[in-house]
């Protein structure tokens, strides 16, 4: 204890030059920051911001009827699936449903939020008001009705809407039994 403790100490107090020092020769980066936050178009920037949706979103047609129907979300695995030793830990054939692990409960509700009318049925909703409820879009963009329902919206994508069987909007996913109920509206 007493070596590593001198060394330690000794470490610190030589804080000398040691070889040949060079100057530098590069601007500063926060000025160089400054410089480049002087060329940026901002309105641009916003516009692009504000027009972005991702490349896999998953556009759907608007309800013709109100239907409702179940999806069980239990997977099997076609693998075995190892640790890094290869020890098994689930084999080939294990069946599990991950609502058992991880709840929804806010549940989802997946809108086209180019559509006014849907929007307006969404704030007219009781899911408005349930915070813990996920807004997913099928078109429109979010970062404007981020703004105007003052909420996190997201986007419906590709997977998303095939693994919860979605074909129209409006629709809401909620959690019942360990299964997803879908009511489309």
């Amino acid at each position: 204890i007493v070596i590593c403790a001198t060394q330690v100490w000794a470490a610190h107090t030589r804080l000398e030059l040691v070889g040949r020092t060079y100057p530098i020769v590069e601007q500063d980066i926060t000025k160089e920051l400054q410089q480049k936050a002087t060329t940026i178009d901002l309105d641009a920037l916003f516009n692009t911001h504000n027009r972005y949706q991702p490349a896999n979103l998953h556009t759907l047609p608007r309800a013709t009827s109100d239907r409702v129907f179940t999806v069980d979300l239990t997977h099997t695995l076609d693998h075995d699936i190892k640790d890094s030793q290869g020890n098994l830990l689930y084999p080939q054939g294990f069946s599990f449903n991950p609502l058992k692990y991880a709840g929804l409960s806010g549940g989802l509700v997946v809108i086209d939020g180019s559509d006014p009318q849907q929007v307006e049925w969404f704030k007219g909703s009781p899911y408005f008001h349930n915070h813990r409820a996920v807004l997913l879009l099928s078109g429109g963009y979010a970062a404007p009705l981020k703004q105007e329902l003052h909420r996190p919206v997201y986007y419906l994508t590709h997977d998303i809407a095939a693994r919860l069987q979605l074909k129209v909007v409006p629709s809401v996913v909620v959690e019942q039994d360990n299964k997803l109920t879908v009511r489309e509206v």
